[in-house]
C-alpha cells in the first residue's frame, strides 16, 4: 500500500512540476517569504515519509487521503501540511536567529504562556517574512500555488478554527512538543499569500527534495531537528523550573522576613513604665499574697529595693516571704484598672545573713481574681527564670503584652526561704480618666536622663540661651578624670557682689541617685527660661542671691548606673566612687574636736566654735579626688545656705548627722562642781545620760529650714502610710534629725556647720534612687515650689558689713549672737549673713586689733533680711602684745621704785622676735597647762571649805619666793589676768575685750605683781 502511494506521488510530481514553475514565476514576488515556509515544509516532508515508511502510524491520519487530497484540495488540510507548516515555522526561526546572530531557542516561550499572547501589534510584521536570508536563492520551483475558489470561507473558518484551539492565532506562536499521537499543530497562515490567496503545498515538492536534504537543507533533518526540538524543550523546562524556584524562593524569603517582622515583637517588646511598687504610688492595699512566714514580711514588704530592718528579727523584713507549708504560692498586685503589663523585675531578699531569692516562676492574669489564665508561651505554660543571687534585678518580659487588671507571680523553684521583692511592668491604656502617670508638666522642659555628655550638652545648651545670668565652671575633677561641672546663676555671673549671699544645691554624691541631677537640670531650664519671661519672683531670686547648682559630685559612679537603666541597677551598684569611697561620710570629724575641747572646757578660747581648723596632715589621708575638690570649693565661696539631694527615702534631715558620746558620771560631776557652769550647758549635758547629743547650737532654725522644703513638697509630708522601709520616724513633718534617724560619721553637712558658715541640710526625694524616665514630669511638679521656697530662706535673718573707722571692709571678723554658742566671720569683702528665726538679738562683731561692738538686731517676719552693720574702732590690744614680747611674753612686773634696767632684758626684746612657731605653740601649750592647774586648786580649797582670798594676794606671797630655777618654764606663761575673767565665758575671745584701756602707763599702778 505504502508502494502504491510513492507511485503515485511520482506521478502527479512530474505533472505538476510545470504548472508549479510557472506559478512561481508569477508569484515570484508575492511568495518570497513564503518559499522560506515552502523551503521549511520540504525539509520536513521527506522526515515524515520516512516515519511513515518505518512503520510509525497516525490513527487520524490514513493512507488513503493522500490520493483524495490531490483531487480534492478543498478538504480539511492533511497531516503532511501540518508538518509542512510546522517545517515552515521551525526555518523562520532558524532564519530570524541567524539574522541576530545570537541564536536563543530557550527564550522561546511555552504555547500555554498566556503572558506573549497579548502582542497583538505584532502580527503587521508577517509581510516581513521574506526577509529570511538565503530563502530567495532557490533557483527551482518547488511549491504549486494553486488559487481556491470554492469554499474559501469554510477552509478560512477551518484555519483560523485550527489556529485558535493551537493558540497559533498571533505571529510568533509557541512552538510545542509533538503530542503522544505523533502530530504537530499547524502554522497559522500557512493557507493564504499576503495578498488574501490561499497557498496548497501539494506532494509534488517533496518528490524534488531528496538530493537537496543533504545539501541546502540538511541542518534540517527531521530526526535532528526533533532531537533539537527536545533539547530546547528540555532547557525551557529546565529553565522554566528554575524561574519557578527562584520565585519560590522569593516568595519564601519575602514571607520569611514577613514573619521575622511579627516575630521581632518579642525580640524588641513594647516599653512601659513601673506600675509603682519601689515607688510606693500603688498603695499597701494593692498588695496580697497566699501566705507569710512572719509577721514582718507581709506582701506590702514585697517591692523592688526595699530595705529590711538591721536587726533580723525586728519588726520588717527585707522582702516577702512565704509559710513554707502552704503549697500554692503567689504574689499578687491589683492594678485597680485594666493595663497593659509587658514585664516583672524579680529580686532576693535583703539580709546580711541569708540568701533567699526565687528561681523560676510562672505568670498568671485576671480582671477579677477569681478566673486566672496562666501565660503561655505557645506550647505550655511559660516558665520565667528568675534570680541567681539577693541583690541583682532580673527582667522577664512578656510578648506580647497582656491587657488585664491584676497580675500573679506564681514561684516555682526558690533558694533558702521562699523571699521575694518585685515590680510590675505595665503602660496605661487610653481613657478618659486621668492615671497618676499621665502627667502633663506646666513647664516645657527637658524631662528625660541625661548622661556625661548630654549633661555637659544641656548646661552648654541653658548657658547660651541666657549668657547674661549663666556661668559654667568645674569644681574639680574625678578620680577617672570626669569633671564636676557648675552652674552659677546670677545677675553678676563670676563674682561676688558685696551684700548678696551665695546658695548652693549639690546632687549625685551617690551615683545611682539620679533624681536630684535630674531635678537640677529642670532647674536650670526653668530659672533660664522664667528669667527670660520675665517672672518677678524668678528675676528676684537671680538678682538677689548667687546660685550654684552642682548636678553631679560623682560623675563616675553615675555612668556605671546610668548604663544598667533605670530599674535595673539595685540598692548599691554606683553608690560609691571609684575608688569605694562614700563622698557624703568621707569629710573630716570635726565633731569629735569640738564636743572633746567642750568635754575639757577649752571652747571658745582654745578651740573655736565655727571654722574648726582641720586636723593636721588629713587631706593627704583617706579622702577621695572628690572630697578634696568639694572641700576646697567650699572655703573659696562663702556660702550661707545649701542643701544635698539624695535618695531612698522621703523626708528632709538636719544636723547633727553624728551622735555624741555619752559624757561620763565623773565628767558630770566635774562639771557641775564648776559654779561657772549655766543652766543651759548643764540641762544639755543631762540629756546625754538618755542618749546621745544631737542637737547643734541651730536646732531651731535647721528645723525651720527642712520643713521650709519639706511643708512646700506635695507629698513629702503624706507619712500616713510609714516611710519608704519602715514606720514614719518623721512625727508626720517629713523632717528628722539625722542622728537620731540614721546616725553618720564625718558627713558633708556637720563639716559643713563646723568648717564655714554654710548652714547645709539633706533632702531625700522619694523610695525610687533611680525613677524612670516617665516620672520625671511628676517629680518636677512635686518639688518646683520646695527647690524655689528654700533658695528664699537664704534671706532669713540678718546681714551687714564691718567695716573700720576709715570705711575699709574687715575680713574673717567674728559675729556672734547672744544666746547661740556658733559664731560666722565675714567674708573677704566684710560682709556676712547670719541665718536666724525672727526675734530679737544681741549680735556682736569683733576681730583682732579692733574693740568689739555690740547691737541689738530686730528680725522680723517679713521677707528678707535685716541689715545690722558694725564699724570697729582700733584698740591697744596690738599695744599690750608688743609690751608682752618686750618682756619675754611674760607678765609686767609693776613696783613702786624705778629700777635700772637689767641688761639682759634689754636683750629680751631680740630673743622674743626670733623664737619660732614651734616656740610660740610650746608657750601655748603651757599656758593652758597653767590655768588647769589653778583651776584645779582653786576647787580643792573650794571644798576643803577654805576661805577664798583675792587671786592677787595669793600669788603675791607665793611668788616672794619663787626660785630662779623655773624662770625658763614660767617666761612664756600669760595666765596672771585668767582668774579675771572665767573660762567658760562665752561673750567674748580676748579677756581684754571688754576692757576700756586708759592712756596711763602701766607703771602708775602702786603694787608689784609676779608670777610663782
Amino acid at each position: 500500500m505504502r508502494a502504491e502511494v510513492l507511485v503515485i506521488w511520482v506521478a502527479l510530481t512530474l505533472c505538476c512540476a510545470p504548472v508549479a514553475a510557472r506559478e512561481d514565476v508569477e508569484e515570484e514576488d508575492k511568495l518570497s517569504g513564503d518559499r522560506v515556509q515552502v523551503r521549511e515544509t520540504r525539509g520536513l516532508v521527506e522526515p515524515r515519509r520516512r516515519t511513515e515508511e518505518g512503520g510509525v502510524g497516525m490513527s487520524d491520519e490514513p493512507a488513503e487521503v493522500v490520493p483524495d487530497e490531490s483531487k480534492k484540495p478543498k478538504k480539511k488540510k492533511t497531516p503532511e501540511e501540518i508538518e509542512a507548516a510546522r517545517a515552515k515555522k521551525a526555518a523562520e526561526k532558524e532564519a530570524k536567529a541567524k539574522k541576530q546572530k545570537a541564536p536563543k531557542p530557550t527564550k522561546k516561550p511555552k504555547g500555554p504562556k498566556p503572558t506573549k499572547k497579548p502582542k497583538a501589534p505584532k502580527p503587521t510584521k508577517k509581510p516581513k517574512a521574506p526577509k529570511a536570508p538565503k530563502a530567495t536563492k532557490k533557483p527551482k520551483a518547488t511549491t504549486t500555488v494553486q488559487p481556491t475558489t470554492t469554499n474559501r470561507p469554510a477552509l478560512d473558518e477551518e484555519e483560523e478554527r485550527l489556529l485558535i484551539e493551537l493558540g497559533w492565532d498571533t505571529l510568533i506562536p509557541p512552538v510545542t512538543p509533538k503530542g503522544p499521537g505523533g502530530e504537530e499543530p499547524v502554522e497559522p497562515g500557512l493557507g493564504e499569500v499576503p495578498g488574501g490567496r490561499p497557498i496548497t503545498t501539494t506532494t509534488e515538492v517533496i518528490m524534488y527534495i531528496p538530493e537537496e536534504v543533504t545539501t541546502l537543507y540538511g541542518d534540517y533533518d527531521y530526526p535532528d531537528l526533533a532531537a533539537k526540538k527536545q533539547e530546547e524543550e528540555e532547557e525551557r523546562a529546565r529553565i522554566a523550573k528554575a524561574e519557578k524556584a527562584e520565585r519560590e524562593r522569593k516568595k519564601w524569603e519575602e514571607e520569611e522576613e514577613e514573619r521575622l517582622k511579627q516575630i521581632s515583637v518579642p525580640v524588641e517588646p513594647k516599653k512601659c513604665p513601673p506600675l509603682g511598687l519601689e515607688s510606693h504610688r500603688v498603695e499597701d492595699d494593692q498588695l496580697l499574697a497566699s501566705s507569710q512566714s512572719h509577721h514582718g514580711f507581709t506582701a506590702q514588704r514585697g517591692r523592688l529595693n526595699m530595705q529590711g530592718s538591721k536587726d533580723e528579727e525586728d519588726l520588717y523584713g527585707g522582702a516577702w516571704c512565704a509559710e513554707p507549708e502552704e503549697k500554692n504560692h503567689w504574689f499578687e498586685v491589683d492594678a485597680r484598672r485594666e493595663v497593659e503589663f509587658t514585664g516583672v523585675i524579680t529580686q532576693g531578699r535583703n539580709s546580711e545573713q541569708l540568701e533567699d531569692f526565687v528561681s523560676s516562676y510562672f505568670v498568671a492574669f485576671s480582671n477579677d481574681s477569681r478566673d486566672w489564665t496562666t501565660l503561655q508561651d505557645g506550647y505550655a505554660e511559660w516558665l520565667f527564670y528568675g534570680n541567681v543571687d539577693k541583690d541583682t534585678p532580673v527582667l522577664g518580659q512578656f510578648s506580647p503584652p497582656v491587657v488585664a487588671r491584676y497580675i500573679r507571680i506564681l514561684p516555682q523553684s526558690w533558694n533558702g526561704s521562699l523571699c521575694l521583692r518585685a515590680e510590675i511592668l505595665a503602660c496605661q491604656l487610653p481613657s478618659s480618666y486621668r492615671s497618676e502617670n499621665e502627667v502633663n508638666p506646666s513647664d516645657d522642659l527637658d524631662f528625660k536622663h541625661h548622661n556625661y555628655k548630654d549633661m555637659r550638652q544641656m548646661m552648654k545648651v541653658i548657658n547660651e540661651e541666657c549668657p547674661n545670668i549663666t556661668r559654667i565652671y568645674n569644681i574639680g575633677k574625678s578620680s577617672q578624670g570626669l569633671k564636676m561641672y557648675a552652674m552659677e546663676i546670677s545677675d553678676n555671673p563670676g563674682e561676688h557682689e558685696t551684700g548678696e549671699p551665695e546658695f548652693r544645691y549639690t546632687a549625685g554624691l551617690h551615683g545611682n541617685e539620679a533624681l536630684g541631677r535630674e531635678l537640677l537640670l529642670l532647674l536650670m531650664q526653668f530659672l533660664c527660661k522664667e528669667y527670660n519671661d520675665g517672672n518677678p519672683r524668678v528675676q528676684r531670686l537671680v538678682d538677689g542671691v548667687r546660685i550654684h547648682l552642682v548636678p553631679s559630685l560623682n560623675p563616675d559612679a553615675y555612668e556605671l548606673a546610668f548604663e544598667m537603666g533605670s530599674e535595673m541597677g539595685n540598692w548599691a551598684l554606683g553608690h560609691w566612687t571609684e575608688e569605694g569611697y562614700d563622698i557624703f561620710q568621707n569629710f573630716p570629724d570635726l565633731n569629735s574636736i569640738l564636743w572633746g575641747a567642750e568635754d575639757r572646757g577649752w571652747v571658745p578660747r582654745v578651740v573655736p566654735n565655727h571654722h574648726i581648723p582641720l586636723p593636721e596632715n588629713f587631706l593627704n589621708g583617706s579622702l577621695a579626688t572628690e572630697t578634696k575638690a568639694i572641700i576646697s570649693w567650699m572655703e573659696r565661696n562663702p556660702f550661707v545656705l545649701g542643701a544635698n539631694l539624695q535618695g531612698g527615702e522621703k523626708l528632709v534631715a538636719y544636723p547633727f548627722d553624728m551622735q555624741r558620746p555619752v559624757i561620763s558620771l565623773t565628767d558630770s560631776r566635774r562639771w557641775r562642781s564648776n559654779a561657772d557652769m549655766n543652766e543651759e550647758t548643764w540641762a544639755r549635758i543631762q540629756r546625754q545620760r538618755d542618749g546621745s547629743l544631737r542637737e547643734t547650737p541651730d536646732d531651731a532654725m535647721f528645723r525651720w529650714l527642712a520643713m521650709s522644703y519639706a511643708h512646700s513638697h506635695l507629698t513629702m509630708t503624706e507619712t500616713y502610710r510609714g516611710s519608704c522601709h519602715g514606720d514614719d520616724i518623721t512625727g508626720g513633718q517629713g523632717i528628722t534629725n539625722r542622728a537620731s534617724w540614721d546616725p553618720v560619721v564625718g558627713s558633708m553637712n556637720d563639716f559643713s556647720y563646723l568648717h564655714t558658715n554654710c548652714f547645709e541640710l539633706s533632702i531625700f526625694l522619694g523610695c525610687d534612687k533611680f525613677p524612670h524616665e516617665s516620672e520625671l514630669p511628676l517629680e518636677w511638679e512635686n518639688n518646683r515650689e520646695a527647690l524655689l521656697s528654700f533658695i528664699e530662706q537664704v534671706n532669713r535673718g540678718i546681714k551687714g558689713v564691718v567695716r573700720d573707722v576709715e570705711g575699709n571692709p574687715l575680713p574673717n571678723a567674728t559675729i556672734s549672737v547672744e544666746g547661740i554658742r556658733h559664731d560666722v566671720k565675714t567674708a573677704p569683702s566684710g560682709d556676712y549673713w547670719r541665718l536666724l528665726n525672727p526675734g530679737e538679738y544681741r549680735v556682736t562683731a569683733k576681730v583682732d586689733g579692733y574693740t568689739p561692738q555690740t547691737r541689738l538686731c530686730m528680725v522680723g517676719y517679713d521677707s528678707g533680711a535685716t541689715s545690722c552693720s558694725f564699724t570697729l574702732a582700733k584698740s591697744n590690744w596690738d599695744r599690750i602684745k608688743q609690751i608682752m614680747a618686750i618682756n619675754g611674753k611674760r607678765p609686767i612686773r609693776l613696783v613702786t621704785k624705778v629700777n635700772a634696767p637689767k641688761p639682759t632684758a634689754a636683750s629680751s626684746p631680740a630673743t622674743a622676735t626670733v623664737d619660732s612657731h614651734a616656740s610660740a605653740q610650746n608657750a601655748e601649750r603651757l599656758r593652758r597647762l597653767r590655768i588647769m592647774r589653778l583651776r584645779r586648786l582653786r576647787q580643792q580649797r573650794l571644798r576643803a571649805g577654805l576661805s577664798t582670798t583675792p587671786a592677787t594676794t595669793t600669788t603675791t606671797t607665793t611668788t616672794t619666793t619663787a626660785a630662779p630655777t623655773t624662770i625658763p618654764e614660767t617666761e612664756r606663761t600669760t595666765s596672771w589676768y585668767d582668774s579675771w575673767f572665767p573660762v567658760d565665758s562665752w561673750n567674748t575671745e580676748n579677756p581684754f575685750d571688754s576692757v576700756i584701756f586708759n592712756s596711763a602707763p602701766t607703771q602708775d599702778y602702786p603694787f608689784e605683781y609676779t608670777i610663782d
